[in-house]
């Protein structure tokens, strides 16, 4: 794949945002290692699809000429839309009926037709298949074709450009067209670099089929890192990968979540779940990254902005930096101020106070208090229960 990944760069180049390999000082002095982004979330339509999708397009032109299709409700949507109206090309989009509505208006934006169907990827990809047979349109698969995997390997070849040193290449794994087409390109350029796979333990489908040595579809679904929450590889993108990657390891929600929490207050960055995985994965110590050169790739920025500050409080409660509990109190004046005080006392801000008299099963003279605090750490968290309940307080950790 090496030629083809060279050939897609030449014909992308003039097209797409040459985005930089970004040191992080802070990461990696934390981390005792050199810790370098290759910062995607800043790519045109906000993520690497791109550049697989406007590769596939501008290597089957002739196929293209009655429009193309593909099924997504996130970035390889906005990658095909922007490629199509590129090259004046049309495009259908068919995405799950419940899409949020900001995706389905920045694929409008544009200029293609979005098609809502199906409750799921699955009902919608087959959607896709029917009409691009039906109407004879190019269907642009978002992971398991050759050049689109071509396009996602162009960031390989532009990291070894850069660093070609480097000891690990940390990729986020969905669907495997970002991971094959890297770990392809660095593979058969010789480098020395492992390449290593990073997916959420909710939907780690590559993780298993490799375990397995054969495609496995998983179950379950991520909430925070919906871009790799795929529930069965591509046939091509396994063969590649379980050839090709050193290692694929899986973090958790809430790591993942403290990954975005800390791209957003350390790097001053905005990076979606996705993105933010091989990150996670770096920071919880599932990988040799100690005293190496290693790349992240921040495979996109696209986070719904109404999954932020949801986004943002998991991860600031991962990182024991937020609590939520409930107290029993007796309902007399100066109770509330009291409180207020022993929370100020132990070095925890309020933020919220919710106050009930009449709640199923008080006591008469008696309200719940829930509390929602700024806490500096896991270790504070636990040395105020301790104080509350050394107090007196009937406490219960939300």
């Amino acid at each position: 794949m090496k030629e083809a990944v060279e050939e897609a760069a030449e014909a992308i180049a003039p097209y797409i945002k040459n985005v930089p390999l970004y040191y992080s000082n802070h990461f990696s002095e934390l981390m005792s290692a050199d810790i370098y982004f290759k910062l995607e979330n800043l790519q045109r339509t906000g993520s690497f699809k791109v550049r697989g999708a406007l590769n596939c397009m501008l290597k089957n032109r002739e196929e293209c000429g009655k429009g193309v299709i593909t099924a997504s409700a996130g970035n390889h949507a906005q990658g095909v839309a922007f490629s199509a109206k590129l090259l004046g090309v049309k495009a259908i989009i068919v995405m799950p009926v419940r899409t949020p509505l900001v995706k389905i208006n920045n694929t409008k934006s544009y200029g293609a037709e979005v098609l809502l169907y199906g409750d799921t990827y699955d009902d919608a990809q087959s959607m896709a298949e029917s009409m691009a047979e039906e109407r004879g349109l190019r269907l642009i698969h978002p992971f398991d074709d050759p050049d689109v995997m071509a396009g996602q390997g162009t960031i390989g070849l532009e990291i070894l450009k850069r660093l070609p040193d480097a000891d690990n290449i940390i990729v986020p794994v969905g669907g495997g067209g970002l991971a094959a087409g890297i770990s392809s390109y660095v593979k058969e350029s010789g480098s020395g670099a492992k390449v290593i796979g990073v997916q959420s333990e909710a939907v780690a489908s590559m993780a298993l089929s490799i375990k397995n040595r054969r495609p496995v579809r998983a179950s379950g679904s991520s909430c925070i890192a919906e871009g790799i929450s795929v529930k069965a590889v591509g046939k091509s993108t396994f063969d590649i990968c379980s050839r090709n990657l050193d290692d694929v390891v899986t973090v958790s929600e809430n790591q993942i979540a403290g990954a975005i929490l800390d791209y957003l207050e350390k790097s001053k960055l905005v990076v979606e779940g996705a993105g933010a995985a091989p990150l996670a994965a770096v920071l919880s110590r599932k990988i040799d990254y100690k005293g190496k050169k290693n790349v992240l790739v921040v495979s996109g920025g696209n986070i719904d902005i109404n999954m932020i500050s949801r986004i943002i409080s998991k991860g600031m409660s991962t990182s024991g930096r937020f609590l939520e509990l409930t107290l029993t109190l007796r309902d007399v004046p100066g109770t509330l101020a009291e409180i207020a005080k022993f929370i100020a006392d132990q070095g925890a801000n309020i933020l919220n106070i919710r106050h009930d008299r009449f709640g199923a099963g008080l006591p008469i003279g008696y309200s719940r208090v829930g509390l929602e605090l700024e806490t500096k750490s896991m270790e504070h968290i636990e040395q105020l229960v301790i104080a509350l309940k050394s107090a007196g307080y009937d406490v219960t950790v939300c």
